[in-house]
C-alpha cells in the first residue's frame, strides 16, 4: 500500500522499555506500509536525533514520532514541548504512546500539541492491535507533511 510520499515512512520511536520496543518494531514490520524505525532510548537521545547532533548528524527527519512519556534523562513531556516549540520540528506528528492513564497527562500532552494520546495496553495481543491501528491511521489514512 502506498503511503503517499513515495518512499519508506521514517518513524522515530522514543521508548526506554526493550519489550515495548520489540513489540512495536514487530507490529510495524508486519504492516502494510514500508517504514524505517529509528530508536531513541531516552529524551536526550530523541532531541539529539531530531536536532542532528553528535552521532545523529546524518539522521533522517522522521515523518512520525511515537513518544513515551516516562523516559530517563529527559521526560517525554519535555521532549514534546521542545518539538512543538521548534519551528523546524513542530509539524512532525507526535503520537504519545504511554502506560499513563492519568487525566492530567492526557490534558497536558494535548496542551503541548500532541497529535494524539494512546495508553499502551498491557495485554500482548492488544498492544500489537494498537500499534497496527496507529500504522493504519497515521501511515495509510493521514497525509503526512513531506519536508
Amino acid at each position: 500500500m502506498s503511503n503517499g510520499i513515495g518512499r519508506p515512512v521514517e518513524i522515530l520511536l522514543v521508548e526506554d522499555n526493550p519489550g515495548d520496543v520489540r513489540l512495536t518494531e514487530e507490529a510495524l514490520k508486519e504492516g502494510k506500509v514500508l517504514n524505517n524505525i529509528h530508536l531513541a532510548n531516552d529524551g536526550v537521545e530523541a532531541m539529539s536525533f531530531l536536532q542532528k547532533e553528535g552521532k545523529y548528524i546524518d539522521a533522517v527527519r522522521p515523518d512520525l514520532i511515537l513518544l513515551d512519556l516516562n523516559l530517563p534523562k529527559k521526560d517525554g513531556r519535555e521532549v514534546l514541548m521542545e518539538i512543538k516549540k521548534d519551528e523546524a520540528l513542530r509539524r512532525i506528528p507526535v503520537v504519545v504512546l504511554t502506560t499513563s492513564k492519568a487525566e492530567e497527562d492526557i490534558i497536558r500532552t494535548y496542551d503541548y500539541h500532541a497529535n494524539c494520546f494512546i495508553t499502551k495496553p498491557v495485554d500482548f495481543d492488544q498492544f500489537i492491535k494498537v500499534v497496527k491501528s496507529i500504522e493504519d491511521f497515521w501511515l495509510s489514512v493521514v497525509k503526512l507533511p513531506y519536508m
